[in-house]
């Protein structure tokens, strides 16, 4: 893992907190050494709750995409 992986990774636990990142899809696949997977990933997580269901932020998508694009960068 590079520093941008690890900076990428370390921004989207912030976000989702540690027992989401622990129980996830994305963790698996950084564990398998699956890089390209686990980047798309971070997309997966773009949802917000509003009145009990989960929808799509705007927000968060932007965020993930560049967790996304720093964690495809190489150093």
């Amino acid at each position: 893992m590079n520093q941008n992986q690890y900076n990428a990774c370390a921004s989207l636990t912030f976000n989702i907190g540690t027992g989401a990142f622990s129980d996830s899809t994305l963790l698996r696949l950084l564990n398998e050494s699956d890089y390209i997977n686990a980047a798309e990933q971070f997309l997966v997580w773009n949802k917000i709750t509003v009145d009990g269901e989960k929808v799509v932020s705007e927000g968060l998508s932007n965020r993930r995409e560049k967790e996304r694009e720093l964690f495809l960068t190489e150093c």
